[in-house]
């Protein structure tokens, strides 16, 4: 059985699983054919740079190489910032207590949302203090990465009709404007980027 999130708030861990929720389960999916002139099924392949070779459904792969052309491992990558120091990297959130903090509205409101996960209690606990903190419209948050990786996101808990979710994303800057008032871009060095440079097999 998967390890829990343990949670810690005034003192007390409450330990929660945590199920994804996705768009399909929401909305469910829709599944596109095609077929030919005599009604079999037809595929999408793709044509390799020779222009002469069609690969099949599976057929290609992205690799990492060094600068001499070697592939190499990902566990064998340094994260580094932008002066080529080495990043720490984060543990992941599983493997410790998670302290909950008071958020704001605006906390919440302000995450560009990459993931919502519903909460049930784990290993015969019991959830209703966090309910009942949450109920009155509070919101709690605390940083969060899954696997462990390079930085944390933000994660928001707060409570609806007696459910506990949690949503994970990343903090934005937001920039209100008012009627005819234009958006000030911060200033970016941009790159000439040449027809060579596009790969249309990636779109």
């Amino acid at each position: 059985m998967a390890k829990p999130l343990v949670l810690s708030l005034d003192g007390q861990e409450f330990p929660v699983r945590l199920t994804k929720i996705d768009r399909d389960k929401l909305y469910g999916t829709v599944e596109v054919e095609a077929f030919d002139e005599t009604g079999n099924p037809v595929f999408l392949r793709i044509l390799a740079y020779d222009g002469k070779t069609v690969i099949d459904k599976g057929g290609t792969a992205l690799a990492t190489v060094n600068e001499s052309g070697t592939s190499i491992s990902r566990k064998d990558l340094v994260p580094v910032n932008s002066d080529g120091e080495e990043i720490e990297p984060v543990p992941s959130s599983f493997s410790m207590p998670n302290t909950l903090e008071t958020a704001t509205i605006d906390d919440y409101l302000s995450l560009s949302v990459k993931s919502v996960y519903s909460l049930d209690a784990a290993d015969g606990g019991d959830l209703d203090f966090l309910k009942d903190v949450l109920s009155d419209g509070r919101i709690y948050k605390f940083p969060f990465s899954y696997r462990g990786g390079v930085e944390y996101d933000a994660a928001c808990l707060l409570e609806n009709h007696g459910d506990l979710f949690m949503v994970v994303g990343i903090p934005s800057t937001l920039q209100y404007l008012k009627l005819g008032q234009a958006a000030v871009l911060d200033s970016v060095e941009e790159q000439a980027v040449s027809e060579e440079d596009l790969d249309f097999d990636l779109l």
